[in-house]
């Protein structure tokens, strides 16, 4: 199944107020961690987020501005080290070619609605789609239903 690129939500931040924009604004909104994962495309340690292990019915959310990105239920233990997922809300996440620091080509995973950093994707997950959205669990907040 190919990765697609999804269209842009409009730039507000929970009840109307704009997103940070500078570099600055990210890093007072931010802890440290989320802002080298979100702003600076770093990658957690594997097994570090408790994230990993959360498995109620919910709504897994972007950390730098609370959009809705990922259902429950489409969670799987991949068994990586970083919560993982066969697919995401629709129009919610980007994925688009980038380069690893090995020049390995990837799909790196992005919030529609912020441009954070959320991790990769990859053709190598279970059915029904077939890819595995690997994800930094500290781009991730969880909302339980």
């Amino acid at each position: 199944m190919p990765i697609a690129s999804t269209s842009v939500f409009a730039d507000t931040f929970g009840q109307g107020g704009s997103l940070p924009k500078t570099e600055e604004e990210w890093r007072q909104r931010l802890t440290a961690a989320q802002f080298r994962v979100l702003r600076q495309q770093g990658t957690e340690p594997p097994f570090t987020s408790a994230l990993n292990d959360e498995k109620r019915v919910g709504t897994f959310c972007c950390s730098g501005c609370t959009a809705p990105l990922f259902p429950s239920v489409a969670k799987f233990n991949s068994g990586t080290g970083w919560p993982s997922f066969t697919y995401p809300l629709p129009q919610r996440v980007r994925a688009k070619q980038s380069l690893s620091d090995r020049l390995l080509l990837r799909k790196e995973v992005s919030c529609v609605r912020c441009g954070g950093h959320l991790g990769h994707v990859f053709e190598d997950g279970p059915p029904p789609t077939g890819l595995r959205y690997c994800i930094n669990g500290v781009a991730l907040s969880f909302v339980a239903s």
